[in-house]
């Protein structure tokens, strides 16, 4: 039998891209593309290895394992334990999705078993029922064309308002992008000035501060000593007091920006009248988003076709 190597291993590293593509889609991720396709060489390395070296430790269940973790650091990089964890059990979700996709098709369009006269016969041809690589190769896009328009159908259906959406903060002459997400549930405004307060974490606004500003504002607001606050940052820093959940009366520092932008949907939005509310910390454990918008944004902010 003549195996075509350079055809199984392009095929291959196809459909790790594919797979690869989906999970990106479903956890929301903004990796680039280049990483994508590195990912999906290092998986299609497998099949060289298994043609050449069939009795690797790589080709162990232990080992397939381990180079999967390879793949998902390669392409999604690693910014903490939650995160990695999350994409790598989705590339298995995925992985069985489709698979398990396939065989049903396969075993629906082939015939398993017949009927006799003597009763039910049961049949198949060699070693089990292989899967052909053109099946796989038509196949196998159908399935993740059906499986992502499923999934993004039920995440449409389930969210609706609360999503995932780009985010510009201009401040001090310095415009950074981050990740926000709306948030129905927040309705913190400034009971003076009646501006909405969005909240954003460290990760996004330490890029205006540098590290002796940032820790000066944070040991500011644990003593609520205003006179170690950088002078730099006096005119656009305010006080927001408000309720916590157990009702308690709490404050809330807050930065005045010179221009917030959002892209909600086909639309860009802006808006002066905002308020950012500083989170000495992290607002997920996966860094998924950065930013807790307030859904009063969208309703009083200039609109703009984007």
């Amino acid at each position: 039998m003549t195996i075509y190597l350079d055809a199984v291993w392009a095929l291959n590293f196809l459909l790790d891209l594919m797979l690869l593509m989906l999970t990106q889609a479903l956890a929301r991720d903004d990796t680039k593309k280049r990483r994508l396709i590195v990912g999906a060489f290092i998986a299609s390395l497998l099949v060289p290895i298994s043609i050449y070296f069939p009795e690797s430790f790589a080709t162990s269940v232990l080992g397939k394992i381990m180079i999967s973790g390879i793949i998902i650091m390669a392409t999604f990089g690693y910014r903490n334990k939650y995160r990695w964890l999350k994409l790598f059990g989705l590339f298995y979700f995925v992985s069985f999705s489709i698979g398990g996709g396939l065989i049903g098709i396969h075993f629906l369009l082939k015939r398993p078993f017949s009927m006799s006269t003597n009763g039910l016969l049961t049949y198949n041809s060699g070693f089990g029922d292989p899967v052909s690589w053109l099946f796989v190769a038509i196949g196998f896009p159908l399935v993740w064309m059906f499986t992502k328009s499923r999934m993004d159908k039920h995440v449409k259906e389930k969210i609706r308002y609360d999503q995932l959406i780009p985010v510009t903060i201009k401040m001090r002459g310095r415009s950074y992008s981050t990740t926000g997400f709306i948030d129905s549930g927040n309705q913190l405004t400034d009971p003076i000035t009646k501006k909405p307060v969005i909240l954003c974490d460290e990760i996004a606004l330490k890029q205006w501060f540098t590290d002796q500003e940032w820790e000066q504002l944070e040991q500011c607001y644990h003593t609520f000593q205003m006179d170690k606050l950088p002078s730099e940052w006096e005119k656009y820093l305010q006080v927001v007091p408000y309720q916590g959940v157990e009702g308690s009366s709490m404050f809330l520092f807050t930065l005045r920006p010179e221009q917030l932008i959002i892209y909600y949907g086909e639309k860009r939005i802006t808006t002066t009248k905002v308020l950012i509310g500083i989170q000495f910390g992290h607002l997920t454990k996966d860094a998924s988003y950065h930013c807790l918008l307030h859904p009063q944004m969208i309703r009083t902010a200039t609109i703009h076709s984007a």
